[in-house]
């Protein structure tokens, strides 16, 4: 059992590690345990998670939790909230179940401003199916199906996830990317997310630059240059909506 002093919502003490050396999923669910705990909102809110690595997330936290089929998770949590709009939902998933299979559910709750959180991980690969191109992998990049490089020409650019979701939603939404890179942002931006939901503004949004040295195979130096330089180039670091008005 967990000592009185540490975190109730981010069961590290009583679960083993489920994602593999390096993983940004831990770093990610971390920062998010964090807010959750800062805020005090362990009583009143449902975690939803998605197929892919994500699912290995389902038991991480001592809220309710459910696991979805392969990217159903935000119409699942949008479905949770309206039913019971007490609580607070949150949709955890990664770049395939958010920008590939679940872009229509992610693009229409978007536009819905359906008031829950969506958090995503930002791999720029497919990571439990064996590393597979995905929507956000960057040009050049080799994957299991781009063994030479990822080439625009035929496959089309990256996903700028959080762009699209910044221009297709109010006033009222809230928009970020982070960093494992830099949790202490990542976690702030995870934090003004629940705290928009909270308020009932609107949708929220937080996708997270994160790593998979399994499927990039690099190591540990390679690893933290591609997320805090080459993933950070492309995917551009900030706030892009903030119905609050305030910068972290």
């Amino acid at each position: 059992m967990p000592s009185p002093a540490m975190p109730t919502s981010w069961r590290i003490a009583t679960k083993p590690h489920k994602f593999c050396p390096g993983c940004g999923h831990g770093l990610i669910l971390k920062a998010l345990g964090e807010a959750i705990d800062e805020l005090g909102i362990q009583d009143r809110l449902v975690f939803g998670c998605d197929i892919g690595c994500s699912l290995l997330s389902w038991d991480f936290f001592d809220v309710d939790s459910v696991q979805t089929h392969h990217g159903r998770t935000t119409p699942v949590m949008a479905g949770i909230k309206r039913a019971n709009p007490q609580l607070l939902a949150v949709a955890y998933m990664g770049d395939g179940g958010g920008y590939a299979i679940g872009s229509q559910h992610l693009v229409n709750a978007a536009a819905r401003n359906e008031k829950i959180t969506v958090i995503l991980a930002n791999n720029t690969v497919y990571a439990m199916t064996g590393g597979q191109m995905a929507p956000t992998t960057m040009p050049g990049q080799k994957t299991e199906t781009s063994p030479y490089g990822r080439d625009p020409v035929p496959t089309g650019y990256p996903m700028q996830g959080p762009e699209m979701v910044a221009a297709i939603t109010g006033r009222d939404a809230y928009v970020a990317r982070g960093t494992i890179a830099n949790l202490r942002q990542l976690k702030a931006y995870i934090k003004k997310a629940l705290q928009n939901q909270m308020s009932g503004r609107g949708f929220s949004f937080v996708e997270a630059l994160s790593s998979c040295p399994t499927n990039w195979r690099t190591n540990a130096a390679e690893t933290w240059h591609f997320v805090e330089k080459d993933m950070a180039e492309y995917f551009r670091v900030g706030e892009l909506k903030n119905p609050q008005g305030k910068a972290v």
